[in-house]
C-alpha cells in the first residue's frame, strides 16, 4: 500500500514551519485527525514532518475549528457565521488570550458562493483590504481547488495526491502547493475554512 506521506516517522520540527518560505512548498493534507482517526486533518511537509493539525474529535461540521501546530499551539480559530443570505467563516489569529472578544475583527473572512450562480468560483476570501478567490478544479485526478489573487495569480493549489505510479491515494488525501508570497499558516487556515465549508471536517 502506498504511503500517505513519504519519509521517516514524523518528528517535531526544529524550526518554525508556518512562516512564509523563500521557496515554493509542497504539503500533504490528510483529512483525518491524529487522535484515533477522528474528524479533522493532519498536514505534513515534504520531509514527512507534521506541521499543522485540526482535531474535532467526534464532531463534524463544527461551528468552530482550531488550527494548531504539531505541539498543539493555537494558530487560528475559524468560526462559522450565518447571515441572512449566505454563510461566512471568520478567521481569528491567536493573540495569546484564552477569551474570545466579540468586538475583535477577524484576520480573514471566507464567503461561500452559490455553485449555480458563480460556477467554478467557490468562495471569496478577504484578508485586510486584499481579495482572493477559491476556484474549483475538476477532473478525475486533478479535482481540487486553487486560491488566486485579484490578478489571477496562483497563491496555492490543492489536488488529489497521486502515488509514484499515478494512482490516486484517496478522496481524503491532497497535495497542497503554496507559493512564497503569503504566510503559509494563513493559507492553511483558509484551506481549513474551505474544508469546513465542504463539510470535510
Amino acid at each position: 500500500m502506498a504511503k500517505v506521506c513519504p519519509g521517516e516517522a514524523p518528528q517535531v520540527p526544529s524550526v518554525t514551519p508556518y512562516l512564509s518560505s523563500s521557496k515554493r512548498e509542497t504539503y500533504t493534507i490528510w483529512m483525518k485527525s491524529l487522535v484515533c482517526n477522528t474528524n479533522g486533518c493532519t498536514v505534513y511537509n515534504s520531509s514527512g514532518q507534521i506541521v499543522y493539525r485540526v482535531d474535532n474529535y467526534d464532531r463534524k461540521c463544527s461551528k468552530e475549528v482550531l488550527l494548531m501546530n504539531l505541539q498543539g499551539k493555537l494558530l487560528y480559530t475559524i468560526r462559522k457565521k450565518k447571515l441572512q443570505a449566505f454563510e461566512r467563516w471568520d478567521g481569528y489569529k491567536w493573540s495569546g488570550s484564552c477569551k474570545f472578544n466579540k468586538e475583535e475583527k477577524p484576520w480573514f473572512q471566507v464567503k461561500r458562493y452559490s455553485r449555480m450562480l458563480m460556477g467554478s468560483l467557490a468562495c471569496q476570501i478577504t484578508v485586510g483590504f486584499e481579495k482572493y478567490w477559491m476556484v474549483r478544479l475538476t477532473g478525475k485526478t486533478t479535482a481540487g481547488y486553487r486560491i488566486v489573487d485579484i490578478d489571477g495569480g496562483v497563491v496555492a493549489e490543492a489536488k488529489k495526491k497521486l502515488s509514484s505510479s499515478g494512482i490516486v491515494l484517496g478522496e481524503d488525501v491532497l497535495t497542497l502547493e503554496m507559493e512564497t508570497r503569503m504566510d503559509h499558516s494563513l493559507i492553511m487556515a483558509i484551506v481549513t475554512a474551505y474544508g469546513s465549508i465542504c463539510r470535510k471536517m
